[in-house]
């Protein structure tokens, strides 16, 4: 354990900062799933409601990655591969539709 007043407080907050980012990273995780569950049961029934809840978990998805990126829980280039995964899981189920 510290003995100087600042490093007792720089314990605090790291401890704060890591509770705060592991929440955003189970959200993230949440997200990525719920889409890419959601992907799977448009490609089993496709119909326009289930088209609309894939377009709105992947946005949702979006934008937790973005807010997480720029708050510094994760690296830029970790975000984007991730949103990358989202967006080909996305064209995946939706290019079939548009034919």
């Amino acid at each position: 354990m510290a003995n100087i007043k600042s490093a007792k407080k720089r314990i605090q907050i790291a401890e704060r900062n890591r509770i705060q980012n592991r929440s955003y990273k189970s959200a993230i995780r949440t997200l990525m799933k719920r889409c890419f569950a959601a992907c799977l049961s448009y490609r089993g029934e496709p119909n326009e409601q289930s088209m609309k809840d894939v377009q709105k978990s992947v946005d949702d998805a979006y934008s937790k990655i973005d807010k997480a990126v720029k708050r510094g829980v994760l690296h830029r280039n970790t975000g984007a591969n991730q949103k990358s995964r989202l967006s080909a899981a996305f064209k995946k189920v939706a290019e079939p539709a548009s034919k």
